[in-house]
């Protein structure tokens, strides 16, 4: 099999393009849909000055993605004094599993000079994921329990950071997942709310000074081409999968998604192109709607993901015992919190 553009030995084949593309073109690729995403939501504040720059805060975990994504980003923002950006990663306490990443994450932040922080729920929280699923007080998923707490980290020291956007590593597959899933629960606000939060070009959301509004640049690229990328451009990269996922719901998700783009190649791209625009209309219908979390995202996405509802900041307050916001008295992280101490 050769690659379309040079006739080189292909690593790939695109069936939804029918594109076979070799390591060199597959990078190409990849870098050139990213890059169109980029331009296409106006992540870069048009007013961004080096004396007033745009401030990012990167969710890095170590997986494909997030690695693949702060690797772009670098080399398309990196020496621009337009941009400041900072990798965010969160340390659960799985043990054997995210200590790894956290070395994938290091040795990528050392190798691109770039600013890295490091939290843990144990610190932060003084829990750690393994004692939590053991003990389970909700009886729920591990993913359901993580999520929130991701996302008030992620909200909490993107905040700290004063960043202008939170970008996340979501790929094709998880937002194509998410689409549907929405779709089945008959959620329409849900889709109204992920439009403003993390879907819509940045120019067409609903403004809010709740939540620090989310980019998702790899959104365009199928999640086996982003593990093609790293193995192509040799990022370190942890490979593994957590231990602790067990969404039932959005496997059966997965696994659908899956066999109608094996019968119908381009069905993802379809779905999201689809989605888009229906939130942009839900959207217009549905502002000024409330619900908790609304700058937390979709459910958890692989490594990538964390759990919440999207929105507008309409009928929030802060939660009574950490300051977040919340539609409720107590937001849903410290309710868990209480939940898991009573269990100990």
């Amino acid at each position: 099999m050769e690659c379309d553009k040079c006739g080189s030995d292909a690593i790939h084949h695109a069936a939804y393009s029918g594109a076979h593309l070799c390591g060199h073109h597959l990078r190409e690729s990849v870098e050139k849909r990213v890059k169109r995403r980029i331009r296409e939501d106006g992540l870069l504040d048009p007013d961004a000055t080096p004396d007033d720059p745009d401030r990012w805060v990167i969710g890095l975990s170590g997986g494909k993605d997030s690695v693949a994504l702060t690797r772009i980003l670098d080399d398309v923002f990196g020496k621009d004094p337009r941009v400041e950006m900072l990798a965010l990663t969160i340390h659960e306490g799985i043990e054997g599993y995210r200590d790894a990443s956290v070395d994938a994450c290091v040795e990528l932040a050392d190798e691109l000079s770039l600013r890295h922080e490091l939290v843990s729920y144990e610190e932060e929280f003084d829990v750690r994921m393994d004692d939590v699923v053991e003990d389970d007080p909700e009886d729920m998923a591990a993913c359901a329990y993580c999520g929130v707490f991701r996302r008030d980290l992620l909200e909490k020291y993107a905040a700290e950071f004063d960043a202008d956007k939170l970008l996340t590593g979501h790929n094709l597959d998880d937002e194509a997942q998410t689409a549907m899933m929405n779709f089945l629960e008959g959620d329409v606000r849900q889709v109204a709310k992920h439009f403003d939060a993390s879907l819509g070009p940045f120019d067409e959301r609903e403004a809010t000074d709740a939540f620090v509004p989310r980019a998702k640049p790899l959104r365009d690229v199928p999640e086996k081409e982003i593990a093609l990328y790293c193995h192509v451009r040799d990022l370190p990269t942890h490979m593994a999968e957590c231990p602790h996922a067990e969404e039932a719901y959005r496997g059966e998700i997965q696994s659908t998604i899956h066999e109608l783009e094996e019968n119908h190649p381009g069905a993802r791209h379809s779905i999201m192109a689809g989605y888009e625009e229906l939130s942009a209309l839900a959207a217009e219908a549905y502002r000024g709607g409330d619900g908790e979390g609304a700058g937390g995202d979709e459910g958890d996405a692989g490594d990538e993901g964390d759990a919440g509802d999207e929105g507008d900041d309409s009928g929030l307050r802060e939660c009574e015992r950490c300051g977040s916001q919340t539609s409720r008295d107590v937001c849903r992280k410290c309710r868990l919190l209480e939940s898991i101490e009573a269990a100990t």
